[in-house]
């Protein structure tokens, strides 16, 4: 274990993006991204943009999902790894705090890792799905 929270392997760093998520801890997510990353959010998304340094991406979108949803988790199953890039699919749940309504929706991100630190992250999802649920 103490070899994988080390490891500057590309799927290996995205990894353990994906479990600061899920545990909430924030300080762990922000230590795999580079201080010039690149986050982008779907266009439709409601938190749709590119956000930038690791503060920017962790107040402005793990945060803000917080405030509207219980249980925000991205669950990542498949990774496909070719160099620098990590695609994951994966799926998000949550039950919208607002409305009640829960999602489970598939999702794909691609990764870019650099020097064992995510430099780029573009988000791919049903949106209509996620403001479905977001809707009374």
């Amino acid at each position: 274990m103490a070899e994988f929270a080390t490891s500057t392997a590309p799927a290996d760093v995205v990894r353990r993006q994906y479990l600061g998520s899920a545990a909430g801890d924030l300080e762990a997510l922000r230590a795999t991204l580079a201080p010039d990353v690149e986050w982008t959010e779907m266009a439709g998304f409601p938190l749709a943009g590119t956000y930038r340094t690791p503060d920017g991406v962790t107040s402005h979108v793990m945060e803000k999902l917080g405030q509207d949803w219980d249980d925000w988790t991205a669950h990542d199953d498949t990774y496909v790894v070719d160099g620098e890039n990590v695609v994951v699919l994966a799926r998000y749940t949550a039950v919208n705090k607002s409305t009640a309504k829960a999602i489970d929706v598939r999702v794909a991100h691609h990764f870019v890792v650099r020097g064992g630190l995510i430099v780029r992250f573009e988000q791919f999802v049903d949106t209509a799905l996620v403001r479905d649920a977001m809707t009374p």
